[in-house]
C-alpha cells in the first residue's frame, strides 16, 4: 500500500492563487490611497492633510501608506506625477477636429481646453490657489508638475509651428494661463471677475470669446 507520504508526493502541486490576489489588492489599495489623498486635498487642503485622514478616506491601515508611498512626501510626489496624467486626460494630444495651421491656432485650442479643464477640477483649482498663497515644498512640487506637463503638451503638438517673430512666448503664455486661472478662481469664489458675470453657460461663452480674441491679438 502506498504510504501517506508517497501519496502526498505524487499529488499534483497546485499553484497558490494568493500571490496574484495580493498583487491585485496592492494595486487597488495604492489607487484607493491616491484617490483619497486627492479628494482630501480638494476638500480640506494641506491644513488637514495627514496620514490618519488619508487612511480613513481610503479605508486602509495607515501603515500601508508608509509601505507603498513612504509617507506623506511620497504621496505628494505621487499626486504630482498623477497631475501629468491630468493634463493628458483633460488636454488630449489631438486637434479635436480643428486645423492647427498656425501657432495661434495651437494656443487658442490649449487656452480653451485649459479653461474647461480647470473649471471641472476642484483639486486643480486648489493647487492654483495655493501657488499664490503658500510657498511650501509640497505646493511647489504640484505646481511644477502641472507646468511641466503643459509645456510638454505644447512641444508635442506644435511640430513645425512657430510664433510670430519678436514674441516672447514664455512670457505671453504665462500671462494667458494666469488670466485663465484668475478667471476660474474668481468665478468659484464670487461668480464673477472684474464685473464679468461667470455663472451661466452664456457667461462662459462670452469669456471664451474674449480669451480667443486676446490669443489671436498676440499670435494672429
Amino acid at each position: 500500500m502506498m504510504s501517506s507520504a508517497n501519496a502526498v508526493l505524487r499529488k499534483p502541486i497546485e499553484t497558490p492563487a494568493e500571490p496574484e490576489k495580493r498583487v491585485r489588492n496592492r494595486a487597488a489599495t495604492e489607487q484607493a490611497i491616491l484617490d483619497a489623498a486627492k479628494r482630501l486635498l480638494a476638500e480640506e487642503g494641506f491644513q488637514n492633510f495627514g496620514i490618519n485622514a488619508v487612511a480613513r478616506g481610503a479605508g486602509c491601515d495607515k501603515q500601508l501608506i508608509y509601505r507603498y508611498y513612504g509617507g506623506l512626501d511620497g504621496l505628494v510626489e505621487a499626486i504630482g506625477t498623477d497631475l501629468g496624467g491630468w493634463v493628458q486626460d483633460r488636454i488630449p494630444d489631438d486637434t479635436g477636429g480643428m486645423f492647427l495651421l498656425t501657432y495661434g491656432d495651437l494656443m487658442e485650442r490649449l487656452a480653451l481646453l485649459f479653461l474647461d479643464a480647470l473649471r471641472a477640477d476642484p483639486l486643480m483649482r486648489r493647487i492654483v490657489a495655493w501657488e499664490v498663497s503658500e510657498n511650501t515644498e509640497q505646493v511647489r512640487r504640484l505646481s511644477e508638475a502641472r507646468s511641466k506637463a503643459l509645456a510638454g503638451w505644447i512641444e508635442r503638438m506644435r511640430g513645425s509651428l512657430t510664433p510670430p517673430k519678436g514674441i516672447d512666448t514664455v512670457a505671453v503664455n504665462a500671462m494667458i494661463f494666469a488670466a485663465i486661472q484668475h478667471l476660474v478662481l474668481s468665478a468659484t469664489i464670487s461668480g464673477q471677475c472684474a464685473g464679468l458675470a461667470l455663472k451661466t453657460a452664456k457667461d462662459w461663452e462670452k469669456a471664451a470669446t474674449a480669451l480667443k480674441r486676446i490669443v489671436r491679438g498676440v499670435y494672429g
